[in-house]
């Protein structure tokens, strides 16, 4: 495979990015505590039925962050015009998952189809109790430490509720440790306009068919956000992968790769899954 890998200088920051493949577009767009690295193993591995593209949020991985407002969904449709994209598939995970889903209710004529993982829905309420790790991460945070706090981080998310370090994937732990690494240091420089009115209150407004995916061992409040979607979205698939929290991407790369195959066709996104 031959990527061209580039940089876009839009929103008052330079925006790294990488593109292979040809055909429909289908765009991948990471999670807050990682960067594009972490769609390594789908980024090859769907090259060879879509024109894929991946690229680092602002303050993420090699785009640096700036001072004033901005809002990520926004970046993105940026973003996508500079490489002359039209109409477009996105693949978000987390805070991927959120950026692409404000994005679809802000240029549904842009959107053909939506995968969101792990997701996260801008204006959705959580009443559950916080991670055991909350209080800790609070203090760690506020003394500056952020080596503990990106441990902690990846206690929440990485290793799920269900599992201790030891017993996840120490490539994939390690990797989602270094780009969190990069998320922390650059945490907190900007002012983010989130979509209003929030996604939570338009789910019903969203027309592209969206398939929703989780990993069963992700944190509760992704678990209610997965419910939420799926009652309220009004085309939708479910897949819950089992024994994968909130990457399941990285934990489980050929699975999760047949499902979103099976969800935009093969051949592009214009098929039925």
């Amino acid at each position: 495979m031959t990527s061209k890998v580039g940089t876009a200088a839009l929103n008052h920051t330079t925006f790294a990015y990488e593109t292979a493949g040809a055909g429909r577009p289908l765009v991948f767009i990471h999670a807050g505590i990682a960067d594009s690295r972490m769609w390594d193993g789908q980024f090859s591995a769907l090259a060879g039925s879509f024109k894929v593209v991946r690229y680092d949020m602002r303050g993420f991985g090699r785009t640096p962050p700036a001072e004033g407002s901005y809002a990520h969904h926004e970046d993105l449709a940026a973003l996508l015009t500079h490489l002359g994209l039209g109409r477009v598939s996105l693949v978000g995970c987390s805070m991927g998952s959120k950026t692409a889903l404000d994005f679809a209710l802000q240029y549904p004529e842009r959107v053909d189809r939506l995968v969101l993982s792990s997701p996260a829905v801008g204006g959705l309420a959580f009443d559950g109790p916080p991670p055991p790790q909350a209080a800790e991460l609070e203090a760690a945070d506020e003394a500056g430490d952020l080596a503990r706090v990106n441990e902690l981080e990846m206690q929440i998310w990485v290793d799920g509720p269900r599992r201790t370090p030891d017993q996840v994937n120490q490539a994939v732990r390690e990797l989602a440790r270094q780009m969190n690494a990069i998320a922390l240091a650059n945490e907190g420089i900007g002012d983010e306009h989130p979509l209003q009115p929030a996604a939570a209150e338009r789910l019903s407004e969203v027309r592209a068919p969206v398939l929703v995916l989780a990993g069963d061992w992700d944190s509760p409040r992704t678990l209610a956000a997965v419910e939420q979607l799926v009652a309220t979205l009004p085309d939708v698939r479910k897949v819950m992968m089992t024994g994968a929290a909130h990457l399941p991407n990285m934990e489980q790369p050929e699975v999760y790769n047949r499902h979103l195959l099976a969800f935009l066709g093969e051949e592009g996104a214009s098929q039925e899954a």
